[in-house]
């Protein structure tokens, strides 16, 4: 697993900040405990989340939702190097195809329903609201709209506003998560958005 490490913190030298190896390892640490809780594999899991953002389009590049499918690609031809199975190469790189929310997928084995938990954790929250604004600012997107910032009257358009973002997917995050471990900890994270948000719905409307 060490030398796994190592690779993937040379690959993702130079990914943008809410993907980048910081990432990979929050998502490894949720994952790990998790996997303690829920009793899954966690050399299976610890795999998977350290492979996870192997391949990271930028968000508003066209192949972005391609970036989940080439990782999993790219980890099935290395993980046979460093010791497991055909049977544990398909497992783990169909978790990692199936984690992210753009591909609309739920996955099928425990490894695939704890990475996407973990991943999905670390984009809500106190760090989710660091990551968020971190991809609108590399973006060029303004913060809200100033007509409507909080998405009353207007369905929310993430790409062209970053605030829109908590509407579109954050705020729906909790609702999905796989195990129920994941679920709590979505429950604690989805309150401190709607506190920030709320924070911030006093310091810019008059």
């Amino acid at each position: 697993m060490k030398k796994i490490e190592e690779y993937v913190r040379k690959r993702t030298k130079g990914h943008d900040p809410a993907h980048d190896f910081d990432h990979v390892m929050r998502v490894c640490r949720t994952a790990g405990r998790i996997a303690r809780k829920e009793g899954a594999n966690p050399r299976m899991v610890l795999a998977a989340a350290l492979m996870h953002d192997l391949v990271s389009y930028p968000k508003s590049h066209p192949r972005a939702r391609d970036s989940s499918l080439e990782s999993a690609r790219l980890a099935a031809r290395l993980l046979p190097k460093y010791g497991f199975s055909a049977e544990e190469v398909d497992e783990i790189s169909d978790a990692i195809r199936d984690h992210s929310f753009s591909r609309g997928a739920i996955p099928g084995t425990a490894t695939g329903k704890i990475l996407q938990d973990a991943d999905r954790l670390d984009a809500i929250g106190a760090i989710g609201i660091a990551r968020t604004f971190s991809v609108g600012g590399s973006e060029g997107r303004p913060f809200y709209s100033t007509r409507d910032p909080f998405c009353r009257l207007r369905k929310p358009d993430d790409k062209v506003w970053t605030l829109d973002h908590f509407y579109k997917k954050l705020l729906r995050l909790e609702s999905g998560m796989n195990t129920p471990s994941a679920r709590l900890e979505a429950k604690r994270r989805t309150g401190v958005m709607r506190k920030f948000l709320d924070d911030l719905r006093r310091e810019i409307q008059p």
